[in-house]
């Protein structure tokens, strides 16, 4: 198992390296540069928008808002990411690994934005009335190529239908055998996994409406909660707090990192742990973004955009600062125990229990976000009624297996999924970027001139494959929206 695990760390190291990290990050400037910095200009429209709730239905239904739709994929990115992640960046790539971490989520929110957009309008009703969309939708009929929409979804679907619910159970597992003393007890991990298993089985079997509501309500409860222990941290240790600023700064760019390996190891992990934190560009967050009742497909990217910095510059921070000023004993630690004993050394046992709960909620949400995103893209593929239950069978058992596996093998195995995944992503979305920096004209042009931007097909219409939105409204006026100017 070790010279295995030690595989998969080598082809990692190589894969991330030399071509998905400069994919990433060239995608990111590559969008930033194109939309002139859309994901910083227009940061008081994504909170503007992300207000704005969802008409009802004709038929009386309910429609999934674009805050539901944020917190839905707020729910798969605000989980062991930024509790576990974080912590495994700093172990393994020192505090500067957090600076990058914060440059993956700057540029990342216009990756996010592009893919988000896209979603929206290339998604489709399914049989219940409810949107579904995403990359694997996108693939198909913005670039005409169904099989690799086809290969998306099947990379998507144990990617986060599996292998990271797998993970997200084995961070539950790792805080509640520390905080309870039962991490060596034969019984603890079986017993967590098959309680988790239950509890999700509940929870996926009531629908989208259903897990958006579940998760409109958890996410803002969890986050706050775990911003105010580690506000509560950081106050008591205010004095460390200009140490720990240094130390991310030098980590980043210092000479002695750099004679030593370390910046490598600092850029490598911050961008790694960065992508499974807000997922920017990875092609997930799409899949709630699509869900979403909007008048235009800008803004749910912009509402998708915001979702990057929610999770990075606020949660994955949070947590950097908790470690860096509790400054604990690193040795042997590389996952959620850590940021467990840093509040425990600051704020006493009870902390540590708190934190149990904590990641209990942001996990658990996290699954039941992860659940959906498979269920979107198994969807896409095929229509077989039995295939559905059986996916659903081997999410409760992937999260159960993940509560007996080590935290190593869980996580080396989540990048390599991870960094395909991404990799399909990117590559669709470059050619289609243009599509969606032409809606941010159209966006912008109609914001100009006074009105709601609403968007109809006859804005743009040479697009191929945009079925669910209207063809024309009288009120809205026909813009070239290709020609307009950006603002």
């Amino acid at each position: 198992m070790d010279t295995l695990d030690s595989l998969i760390v080598t082809v990692n190291d190589h894969f991330w390296t030399y071509l998905l990290i400069p994919l990433v990050v060239g995608a990111g400037l590559y969008f930033t540069v194109r939309s002139r910095g859309a994901q910083l200009r227009l940061l008081p429209e994504m909170f503007r928008v992300v207000r704005e709730k969802a008409p009802p239905r004709a038929d009386g239904r309910e429609q999934v808002s674009s805050f539901g739709a944020f917190t839905l994929s707020a729910a798969a990115r605000v989980g062991t990411g930024n509790i576990a992640g974080v912590a495994a960046a700093v172990t393994l790539g020192g505090a500067g690994a957090v600076f990058w971490m914060w440059v993956m989520a700057l540029i990342g929110a216009a990756s996010a934005f592009v893919e988000s957009a896209l979603a929206q309008l290339y998604k489709v009703r399914d049989s219940t009335g409810a949107y579904r969309g995403g990359p694997a939708y996108y693939m198909q009929r913005g670039l005409g190529k169904r099989w690799l929409g086809v290969l998306f979804a099947v990379t998507i679907t144990v990617t986060f239908g599996l292998v990271f619910n797998a993970v997200q159970a084995n961070t539950i597992t790792a805080v509640a055998g520390g905080s309870l003393s039962e991490t060596d007890a034969a019984w603890f991990g079986p017993a967590i996994g098959v309680l988790l298993a239950a509890l999700l089985g509940l929870a996926v079997f009531g629908g989208v409406k259903r897990i958006s509501s579940v998760t409109t309500v958890l996410v803002p409860v969890m986050a706050v909660l775990y911003l105010l222990l580690g506000a509560a941290v950081v106050v008591l240790n205010i004095a460390e707090f200009p140490r720990v600023i240094a130390d991310i700064v030098s980590g980043a760019f210092g000479f002695r990192e750099l004679a030593a390996g370390g910046m490598g190891a600092a850029v490598q992990q911050g961008i790694r742990r960065g992508m499974f934190s807000n997922e920017a560009g990875l092609g997930s967050a799409p899949n709630a973004g699509a869900a979403a009742e909007v008048s235009h497909p800008v803004k749910q990217g912009l509402v998708q955009a915001l979702g990057v910095f929610f999770d990075t510059l606020l949660v994955c921070t949070m947590t950097a600062f908790i470690i860096l000023v509790a400054n604990p004993d690193l040795a042997g630690r590389q996952g959620a125990d850590l940021t467990q004993t840093a509040l425990t050394d600051t704020l006493g046992g009870w902390a540590g229990h708190l934190l149990t709960a904590v990641v209990f909620m942001l996990a658990f949400s996290s699954m039941i976000g992860n659940y959906y995103y498979g269920e979107t893209n198994i969807r896409f593929t095929t229509r077989k009624r039995w295939v559905l239950p059986g996916y659903r069978a081997l999410v409760l058992a992937a999260v159960v297996v993940g509560s007996l596996g080590s935290v190593s093998a869980v996580w080396n195995l989540a990048d390599v999924f991870m960094g395909f995944m991404a990799l399909v992503n990117l590559l669709a979305i470059l050619p289609l970027s243009t599509t969606a920096f032409r809606l941010l004209d159209d966006y912008l042009a109609q914001q100009r001139a006074g009105l709601e931007p609403v968007f109809t097909r006859d804005r743009l219409p040479d697009l191929k494959g945009v079925q669910c939105w209207p063809p024309v409204r009288a009120t809205v006026p026909t813009a070239a929206a290709s020609s307009a100017g950006r603002a």
